[in-house]
Protein backbone atom coordinates (compact mmCIF):
# COMPACT_ATOMS: atom_id res chain seq x y z
CA UNK A 1 0.00 0.00 0.00
CA UNK A 2 1.04 3.02 -0.88
CA UNK A 3 0.30 6.08 1.94
CA UNK A 4 -1.06 9.35 0.78
CA UNK A 5 -0.62 12.37 2.87
CA UNK A 6 -4.57 12.97 3.75
CA UNK A 7 -5.10 16.93 2.91
CA UNK A 8 -6.22 19.06 5.95
CA UNK A 9 -5.92 22.38 7.06
CA UNK A 10 -3.60 20.72 9.52
CA UNK A 11 0.07 19.96 7.80
CA UNK A 12 0.57 17.82 10.90
CA UNK A 13 -1.96 15.28 10.66
CA UNK A 14 -1.03 12.05 10.25
CA UNK A 15 -1.45 10.35 7.12
CA UNK A 16 -4.41 8.69 5.41
CA UNK A 17 -3.88 4.64 4.10
CA UNK A 18 -5.12 4.28 0.40
CA UNK A 19 -5.06 1.17 -1.35
CA UNK A 20 -4.44 3.35 -4.73
CA UNK A 21 -6.53 1.40 -6.74
CA UNK A 22 -9.49 2.28 -8.76
CA UNK A 23 -11.61 3.02 -5.94
CA UNK A 24 -9.54 5.57 -5.42
CA UNK A 25 -10.61 7.67 -8.03
CA UNK A 26 -14.22 6.62 -8.02
CA UNK A 27 -13.94 8.68 -4.59
CA UNK A 28 -12.47 11.55 -6.46
CA UNK A 29 -13.85 11.90 -9.98
CA UNK A 30 -16.29 10.43 -11.90
CA UNK A 31 -17.44 6.93 -12.77
CA UNK A 32 -14.65 4.98 -14.66
CA UNK A 33 -15.13 2.34 -17.35
CA UNK A 34 -13.94 -1.38 -17.23
CA UNK A 35 -10.89 -0.40 -19.60
CA UNK A 36 -9.81 2.94 -17.47
CA UNK A 37 -9.85 0.90 -14.65
CA UNK A 38 -7.41 -1.70 -16.16
CA UNK A 39 -5.68 0.82 -16.99
CA UNK A 40 -5.45 2.64 -13.99
CA UNK A 41 -4.74 -0.53 -12.12
CA UNK A 42 -2.78 -2.89 -14.05
CA UNK A 43 0.47 -2.63 -12.83
CA UNK A 44 -0.68 -3.98 -9.65
CA UNK A 45 -2.96 -6.88 -10.48
CA UNK A 46 -2.04 -10.63 -10.43
CA UNK A 47 -3.45 -10.93 -14.27
CA UNK A 48 -1.23 -8.12 -16.15
CA UNK A 49 1.51 -7.16 -13.99
CA UNK A 50 4.11 -8.78 -15.27
CA UNK A 51 3.72 -7.34 -18.67
CA UNK A 52 6.78 -4.38 -19.59
CA UNK A 53 3.96 -2.01 -21.08
CA UNK A 54 0.54 -0.97 -21.78
CA UNK A 55 -0.67 0.57 -24.91
CA UNK A 56 -4.23 2.49 -25.06
CA UNK A 57 -5.14 3.30 -28.65
CA UNK A 58 -8.95 4.01 -30.17
CA UNK A 59 -11.04 7.04 -30.57
CA UNK A 60 -10.91 10.53 -29.31
CA UNK A 61 -12.18 11.62 -26.07
CA UNK A 62 -12.36 8.01 -25.17
CA UNK A 63 -10.73 8.65 -21.71
CA UNK A 64 -7.22 7.04 -22.26
CA UNK A 65 -4.88 10.77 -21.75
CA UNK A 66 -6.02 11.02 -18.05
CA UNK A 67 -6.18 7.21 -17.15
CA UNK A 68 -2.79 6.72 -18.17
CA UNK A 69 -1.13 9.27 -16.38
CA UNK A 70 -2.82 9.28 -13.40
CA UNK A 71 -1.52 5.22 -13.02
CA UNK A 72 2.17 6.12 -14.53
CA UNK A 73 2.17 8.35 -11.86
CA UNK A 74 0.78 6.58 -9.02
CA UNK A 75 2.95 3.13 -10.18
CA UNK A 76 5.94 5.55 -9.94
CA UNK A 77 5.47 6.94 -6.46
CA UNK A 78 4.29 3.04 -5.32
CA UNK A 79 7.25 1.76 -6.57
CA UNK A 80 10.23 4.31 -6.60
CA UNK A 81 11.99 7.00 -4.61
CA UNK A 82 14.07 9.30 -6.19
CA UNK A 83 13.62 8.01 -9.56
CA UNK A 84 13.59 9.73 -12.92
CA UNK A 85 10.63 9.70 -15.38
CA UNK A 86 9.91 10.99 -18.65
CA UNK A 87 6.37 12.30 -20.03
CA UNK A 88 6.75 12.54 -23.57
CA UNK A 89 3.80 14.31 -26.34
CA UNK A 90 4.80 15.73 -29.67
CA UNK A 91 5.86 19.23 -28.62
CA UNK A 92 7.02 20.18 -24.89
CA UNK A 93 3.64 22.39 -25.09
CA UNK A 94 1.47 19.85 -25.75
CA UNK A 95 2.63 17.66 -23.32
CA UNK A 96 2.24 20.91 -20.21
CA UNK A 97 -1.38 21.20 -21.84
CA UNK A 98 -2.90 18.15 -22.86
CA UNK A 99 -1.05 16.03 -19.73
CA UNK A 100 0.96 17.86 -17.13
CA UNK A 101 -1.74 20.33 -16.08
CA UNK A 102 -4.27 18.33 -15.86
CA UNK A 103 -2.44 15.73 -14.21
CA UNK A 104 -0.62 17.64 -10.89
CA UNK A 105 -4.21 19.32 -10.88
CA UNK A 106 -5.80 15.62 -10.02
CA UNK A 107 -3.01 14.06 -8.17
CA UNK A 108 -3.39 17.10 -5.87
CA UNK A 109 -7.00 16.65 -5.30
CA UNK A 110 -5.73 12.84 -4.32
CA UNK A 111 -3.09 14.53 -1.44
CA UNK A 112 -0.19 13.93 -3.65
CA UNK A 113 2.47 17.37 -3.32
CA UNK A 114 3.71 18.67 -6.74
CA UNK A 115 5.44 21.04 -7.69
CA UNK A 116 6.84 22.13 -11.48
CA UNK A 117 9.30 23.82 -12.74
CA UNK A 118 8.23 25.01 -16.28
CA UNK A 119 12.00 26.48 -16.87
CA UNK A 120 13.57 23.31 -16.23
CA UNK A 121 10.57 21.27 -18.03
CA UNK A 122 10.39 18.79 -15.08
CA UNK A 123 7.97 18.26 -11.80
CA UNK A 124 8.72 16.76 -9.01
CA UNK A 125 5.45 14.86 -7.54
CA UNK A 126 5.87 13.11 -3.83
CA UNK A 127 3.62 11.26 -1.33
CA UNK A 128 3.67 9.19 1.48
CA UNK A 129 7.33 9.83 2.38
CA UNK A 130 8.95 9.29 -1.43
CA UNK A 131 9.53 11.68 -4.06
CA UNK A 132 9.92 11.61 -8.26
CA UNK A 133 11.01 13.50 -10.95
CA UNK A 134 9.22 13.68 -13.54
CA UNK A 135 10.72 15.23 -17.13
CA UNK A 136 8.67 16.62 -20.25
CA UNK A 137 9.81 15.80 -23.54
CA UNK A 138 8.48 16.26 -26.75
CA UNK A 139 9.27 14.13 -29.88
CA UNK A 140 8.68 16.65 -32.74
CA UNK A 141 11.13 15.15 -35.70
CA UNK A 142 14.28 13.07 -35.95
CA UNK A 143 16.45 15.56 -34.30
CA UNK A 144 14.17 15.11 -31.04
CA UNK A 145 15.92 11.66 -30.18
CA UNK A 146 19.08 13.34 -28.80
CA UNK A 147 17.27 15.72 -26.46
CA UNK A 148 16.08 12.21 -24.10
CA UNK A 149 19.65 11.10 -25.13
CA UNK A 150 21.86 9.95 -22.03
CA UNK A 151 19.00 10.13 -18.86
CA UNK A 152 18.51 7.02 -17.31
CA UNK A 153 15.01 6.56 -17.01
CA UNK A 154 12.58 4.29 -14.53
CA UNK A 155 9.33 4.51 -17.02
CA UNK A 156 8.35 6.43 -19.72
CA UNK A 157 4.65 7.72 -20.90
CA UNK A 158 4.45 8.39 -24.41
CA UNK A 159 1.26 10.22 -25.64
CA UNK A 160 -0.10 10.13 -28.95
CA UNK A 161 3.19 8.33 -29.71
CA UNK A 162 2.35 7.39 -33.53
CA UNK A 163 2.98 10.98 -34.03
CA UNK A 164 6.33 10.65 -33.18
CA UNK A 165 8.99 9.88 -34.90
CA UNK A 166 10.70 6.19 -34.59
CA UNK A 167 14.09 7.28 -33.52
CA UNK A 168 13.02 9.41 -30.81
CA UNK A 169 10.59 6.60 -29.61
CA UNK A 170 13.28 3.69 -29.73
CA UNK A 171 15.60 6.17 -28.10
CA UNK A 172 12.94 6.58 -24.78
CA UNK A 173 12.29 3.23 -24.67
CA UNK A 174 16.25 2.61 -24.54
CA UNK A 175 16.30 5.00 -21.31
CA UNK A 176 14.68 2.55 -19.30
CA UNK A 177 16.98 0.62 -18.08
CA UNK A 178 16.30 0.48 -14.23
CA UNK A 179 15.65 -2.62 -13.15
CA UNK A 180 11.59 -3.11 -12.92
CA UNK A 181 10.79 -0.18 -15.55
CA UNK A 182 7.67 -0.23 -17.38
CA UNK A 183 6.21 1.96 -20.67
CA UNK A 184 3.00 3.56 -21.27
CA UNK A 185 1.94 4.09 -24.58
CA UNK A 186 -1.10 6.00 -25.72
CA UNK A 187 -2.11 6.87 -29.33
CA UNK A 188 -5.27 7.55 -31.99
CA UNK A 189 -5.08 5.72 -34.50
CA UNK A 190 -3.03 6.04 -37.89
CA UNK A 191 -2.38 4.16 -40.96
CA UNK A 192 -2.14 0.36 -41.33
CA UNK A 193 1.25 0.64 -42.14
CA UNK A 194 2.66 2.96 -39.25
CA UNK A 195 5.49 1.60 -37.62
CA UNK A 196 4.15 1.69 -34.11
CA UNK A 197 0.87 -0.56 -35.15
CA UNK A 198 3.29 -2.71 -36.75
CA UNK A 199 5.93 -3.13 -34.50
CA UNK A 200 3.91 -2.46 -30.97
CA UNK A 201 0.14 -3.53 -31.62
CA UNK A 202 0.51 -6.77 -34.09
CA UNK A 203 3.23 -7.54 -31.48
CA UNK A 204 2.21 -6.47 -28.10
CA UNK A 205 2.59 -10.09 -27.17
CA UNK A 206 5.53 -10.81 -28.05
CA UNK A 207 6.70 -7.20 -26.71
CA UNK A 208 5.38 -8.68 -23.04
CA UNK A 209 2.83 -5.52 -23.46
CA UNK A 210 -1.16 -5.05 -22.23
CA UNK A 211 -3.18 -3.88 -25.01
CA UNK A 212 -6.52 -2.12 -24.86
CA UNK A 213 -8.62 -0.62 -27.23
CA UNK A 214 -10.99 2.18 -26.63
CA UNK A 215 -14.08 4.00 -28.37
CA UNK A 216 -16.13 6.65 -26.90
CA UNK A 217 -17.99 4.80 -25.01
CA UNK A 218 -15.43 3.04 -22.80
CA UNK A 219 -15.26 6.98 -21.51
CA UNK A 220 -18.69 7.51 -19.29
CA UNK A 221 -18.01 11.16 -18.59
CA UNK A 222 -19.66 12.13 -21.89
CA UNK A 223 -22.92 12.46 -22.23
CA UNK A 224 -25.01 11.10 -25.81
CA UNK A 225 -25.03 14.45 -26.58
CA UNK A 226 -21.41 14.87 -26.68
CA UNK A 227 -21.03 11.78 -28.30
CA UNK A 228 -23.09 12.76 -31.11
CA UNK A 229 -21.16 16.10 -31.76
CA UNK A 230 -17.80 14.28 -32.08
CA UNK A 231 -19.38 11.79 -34.60
CA UNK A 232 -20.47 14.85 -36.40
CA UNK A 233 -16.92 16.42 -36.44
CA UNK A 234 -15.47 13.90 -38.72
CA UNK A 235 -15.79 12.24 -42.16
CA UNK A 236 -14.67 9.70 -44.57
CA UNK A 237 -10.86 8.36 -43.23
CA UNK A 238 -10.79 10.58 -40.17
CA UNK A 239 -14.40 9.83 -38.83
CA UNK A 240 -12.66 5.80 -39.20
CA UNK A 241 -10.00 6.43 -36.81
CA UNK A 242 -10.97 8.92 -34.88
CA UNK A 243 -14.19 8.04 -33.85
CA UNK A 244 -14.58 3.87 -34.85
CA UNK A 245 -10.71 3.54 -33.81
CA UNK A 246 -9.53 1.93 -36.41
CA UNK A 247 -6.07 1.98 -38.03
CA UNK A 248 -7.11 2.50 -41.66
CA UNK A 249 -5.68 3.24 -44.69
CA UNK A 250 -6.89 6.71 -46.78
CA UNK A 251 -7.52 5.17 -50.08
CA UNK A 252 -9.55 7.04 -53.36
CA UNK A 253 -10.94 9.98 -53.76
CA UNK A 254 -9.07 13.06 -50.94
CA UNK A 255 -12.59 14.69 -50.54
CA UNK A 256 -15.28 11.97 -51.47
CA UNK A 257 -17.76 14.35 -49.30
CA UNK A 258 -17.51 16.62 -52.64
CA UNK A 259 -20.94 17.22 -54.32
CA UNK A 260 -21.21 19.25 -57.58
CA UNK A 261 -25.23 19.68 -56.14
CA UNK A 262 -23.83 20.41 -52.73
CA UNK A 263 -21.28 22.78 -52.84
CA UNK A 264 -21.34 24.75 -56.19
CA UNK A 265 -23.17 27.76 -56.14
CA UNK A 266 -25.45 28.75 -59.26
CA UNK A 267 -25.81 32.47 -57.86
CA UNK A 268 -22.82 33.75 -55.79
CA UNK A 269 -23.99 36.31 -52.78
CA UNK A 270 -24.86 39.91 -54.38
CA UNK A 271 -22.15 40.67 -51.19
CA UNK A 272 -19.55 39.73 -49.24
CA UNK A 273 -18.10 40.96 -45.48
CA UNK A 274 -14.46 39.81 -46.18
CA UNK A 275 -12.00 38.53 -48.69
CA UNK A 276 -8.80 36.49 -48.93
CA UNK A 277 -6.48 34.59 -51.39
CA UNK A 278 -4.67 32.25 -51.18
CA UNK A 279 -1.42 30.71 -53.44
CA UNK A 280 -0.05 27.59 -54.91
CA UNK A 281 3.15 28.87 -56.63
CA UNK A 282 4.86 26.96 -58.95
CA UNK A 283 7.10 27.41 -61.91
CA UNK A 284 7.25 24.05 -63.59
CA UNK A 285 4.09 22.92 -61.88
CA UNK A 286 1.17 25.15 -62.35
CA UNK A 287 0.43 28.11 -59.95
CA UNK A 288 -3.56 28.25 -58.84
CA UNK A 289 -4.78 31.45 -56.76
CA UNK A 290 -8.05 31.53 -55.17
CA UNK A 291 -10.02 34.76 -54.10
CA UNK A 292 -12.45 34.14 -51.00
CA UNK A 293 -15.56 36.31 -50.14
CA UNK A 294 -16.99 35.94 -46.78
CA UNK A 295 -21.37 35.89 -46.72
CA UNK A 296 -22.45 35.35 -42.93
CA UNK A 297 -20.66 31.88 -41.85
CA UNK A 298 -20.07 30.74 -45.85
CA UNK A 299 -16.58 31.13 -47.79
CA UNK A 300 -17.01 31.20 -51.45
CA UNK A 301 -14.37 30.77 -53.98
CA UNK A 302 -15.48 33.43 -56.04
CA UNK A 303 -13.23 33.17 -58.82
CA UNK A 304 -9.66 31.54 -59.72
CA UNK A 305 -6.18 32.23 -61.71
CA UNK A 306 -4.69 28.91 -62.51
CA UNK A 307 -1.55 29.33 -64.88
CA UNK A 308 -0.39 25.72 -66.45
CA UNK A 309 2.96 26.25 -68.42
CA UNK A 310 2.50 23.11 -70.03
CA UNK A 311 -0.68 23.84 -70.97
CA UNK A 312 0.43 27.58 -71.98
CA UNK A 313 3.43 26.58 -73.62
CA UNK A 314 5.65 29.28 -71.92
CA UNK A 315 6.31 30.14 -68.09
CA UNK A 316 6.04 33.22 -66.17
CA UNK A 317 7.92 35.57 -63.79
CA UNK A 318 7.44 36.44 -60.47
CA UNK A 319 5.90 39.91 -61.69
CA UNK A 320 3.67 38.58 -64.54
CA UNK A 321 2.07 35.90 -61.61
CA UNK A 322 1.90 39.39 -59.78
CA UNK A 323 0.34 40.95 -62.37
CA UNK A 324 -2.68 37.39 -62.34
CA UNK A 325 -2.99 38.37 -58.57
CA UNK A 326 -3.79 41.67 -58.88
CA UNK A 327 -6.15 41.09 -61.77
CA UNK A 328 -8.11 38.40 -59.63
CA UNK A 329 -8.26 41.00 -56.80
CA UNK A 330 -9.68 43.45 -59.27
CA UNK A 331 -9.64 46.08 -56.17
CA UNK A 332 -11.00 44.49 -53.66
CA UNK A 333 -9.66 45.07 -50.20
CA UNK A 334 -8.41 41.74 -49.11
CA UNK A 335 -7.33 40.56 -45.52
CA UNK A 336 -4.45 38.41 -46.62
CA UNK A 337 -2.75 36.70 -49.36
CA UNK A 338 -1.71 33.27 -48.14
CA UNK A 339 1.02 32.03 -49.83
CA UNK A 340 2.70 28.61 -50.55
CA UNK A 341 5.61 29.20 -47.45
CA UNK A 342 8.17 27.56 -50.25
CA UNK A 343 7.38 29.69 -52.75
CA UNK A 344 10.24 32.84 -51.15
CA UNK A 345 10.65 34.45 -54.16
CA UNK A 346 7.13 35.57 -54.50
CA UNK A 347 6.34 36.51 -51.39
CA UNK A 348 9.00 38.69 -51.14
CA UNK A 349 7.07 40.38 -54.83
CA UNK A 350 4.39 40.72 -52.62
CA UNK A 351 5.87 42.30 -50.30
CA UNK A 352 8.23 44.87 -52.20
CA UNK A 353 5.42 46.08 -53.90
CA UNK A 354 3.22 46.54 -50.40
CA UNK A 355 -0.40 46.65 -52.15
CA UNK A 356 -1.73 43.50 -49.90
CA UNK A 357 -0.76 41.59 -46.74
CA UNK A 358 1.18 38.68 -47.15
CA UNK A 359 0.96 35.46 -44.67
CA UNK A 360 3.39 32.46 -45.53
CA UNK A 361 0.41 29.43 -45.38
CA UNK A 362 0.90 26.21 -43.06
CA UNK A 363 1.21 23.44 -44.58
CA UNK A 364 0.46 20.21 -42.47
CA UNK A 365 -1.12 18.31 -44.95
CA UNK A 366 -2.96 15.58 -43.28
CA UNK A 367 -4.32 18.13 -40.86
CA UNK A 368 -5.16 20.42 -43.48
CA UNK A 369 -7.02 17.47 -45.38
CA UNK A 370 -8.90 17.15 -42.64
CA UNK A 371 -10.05 20.23 -42.02
CA UNK A 372 -11.08 20.84 -45.49
CA UNK A 373 -12.83 17.52 -45.51
CA UNK A 374 -14.82 19.45 -42.18
CA UNK A 375 -15.78 22.40 -43.85
CA UNK A 376 -16.82 20.70 -47.12
CA UNK A 377 -19.15 18.22 -44.71
CA UNK A 378 -20.32 21.30 -42.76
CA UNK A 379 -20.83 23.17 -46.17
CA UNK A 380 -18.96 26.13 -45.27
CA UNK A 381 -16.84 26.11 -48.33
CA UNK A 382 -18.76 26.70 -52.08
CA UNK A 383 -17.71 27.31 -55.10
CA UNK A 384 -17.91 29.54 -58.22
CA UNK A 385 -19.31 27.52 -61.39
CA UNK A 386 -16.43 29.27 -62.79
CA UNK A 387 -13.51 27.71 -60.83
CA UNK A 388 -12.69 24.96 -63.44
CA UNK A 389 -9.49 23.91 -62.10
CA UNK A 390 -10.30 23.39 -58.92
CA UNK A 391 -13.77 21.63 -60.24
CA UNK A 392 -11.65 19.40 -62.32
CA UNK A 393 -9.08 18.46 -59.33
CA UNK A 394 -11.54 17.49 -56.83
CA UNK A 395 -12.86 14.41 -59.00
CA UNK A 396 -9.10 13.47 -59.62
CA UNK A 397 -7.04 14.45 -56.25
CA UNK A 398 -6.27 11.12 -54.64
CA UNK A 399 -4.51 9.67 -52.15
CA UNK A 400 -0.96 7.70 -53.10
CA UNK A 401 -1.99 3.80 -51.91
CA UNK A 402 1.48 2.86 -53.10
CA UNK A 403 3.40 4.38 -50.45
CA UNK A 404 1.72 3.19 -47.37
CA UNK A 405 1.06 6.14 -46.06
CA UNK A 406 -1.48 10.01 -45.50
CA UNK A 407 0.38 11.05 -48.61
CA UNK A 408 -1.47 12.57 -51.72
CA UNK A 409 -0.60 12.05 -55.08
CA UNK A 410 1.39 14.62 -56.22
CA UNK A 411 -0.44 15.40 -59.43
CA UNK A 412 -4.00 17.46 -59.86
CA UNK A 413 -3.50 18.71 -56.57
CA UNK A 414 -2.60 22.48 -56.98
CA UNK A 415 -5.99 24.20 -56.22
CA UNK A 416 -6.57 21.73 -53.24
CA UNK A 417 -3.24 22.65 -51.82
CA UNK A 418 -4.46 26.33 -52.01
CA UNK A 419 -7.42 25.76 -50.79
CA UNK A 420 -5.58 23.86 -48.19
CA UNK A 421 -3.58 26.83 -47.28
CA UNK A 422 -6.71 29.18 -46.87
CA UNK A 423 -8.35 26.67 -44.62
CA UNK A 424 -5.47 26.00 -42.78
CA UNK A 425 -3.39 29.06 -42.22
CA UNK A 426 -6.12 32.20 -41.48
CA UNK A 427 -9.75 30.93 -41.24
CA UNK A 428 -9.94 27.85 -39.33
CA UNK A 429 -10.79 28.36 -35.53
CA UNK A 430 -10.11 24.70 -33.95
CA UNK A 431 -11.86 21.64 -34.23
CA UNK A 432 -15.25 21.96 -35.14
CA UNK A 433 -15.37 25.23 -35.09
CA UNK A 434 -16.18 28.29 -37.58
CA UNK A 435 -14.11 30.53 -39.96
CA UNK A 436 -12.87 33.56 -38.54
CA UNK A 437 -11.62 36.94 -39.97
CA UNK A 438 -8.32 37.83 -38.63
CA UNK A 439 -5.93 40.51 -39.32
CA UNK A 440 -2.92 40.37 -40.95
CA UNK A 441 -0.03 42.86 -40.45
CA UNK A 442 0.95 44.50 -43.57
CA UNK A 443 5.25 43.96 -44.39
Amino acid sequence: MLRIPHRTANPRRTSKIYPLKGSVCLAKFKRFSVKQKTVLTWWKTERYKKCDAIICDGAVRSGKTLCTSLSFAAWATANFNGGNFAICGKTVTSVRRNLVVPLLSALRGLGFSCEEKVSGGYADISAGGRSNRFYFFGGRDEGSAALIQGITLCGALLDEVALMPRSFVEQAIARCSVENSKLWFSCNPSYPYHWFYREWILKAREKNALYLHFTMDDNPSLSAAVRERYRRLYSGVFYERFILGKWVAAEGLVYPMFSEEKHIAKILPESFEAYAVSCDYGTVNPSSFGLWGRSGEVWYRISEYYYSSKREGMSRTDEEHYGGLRQLIGGRRVLGVIVDPSAASFIECIRRHGEFPVLPAKNDVVSGIRRCSDALRDKRLMFSESCADTLREFSLYRWDESRGGDVPIKENDHAMDDMRYFVTSAFFRGEGGGFWAGSVTRS
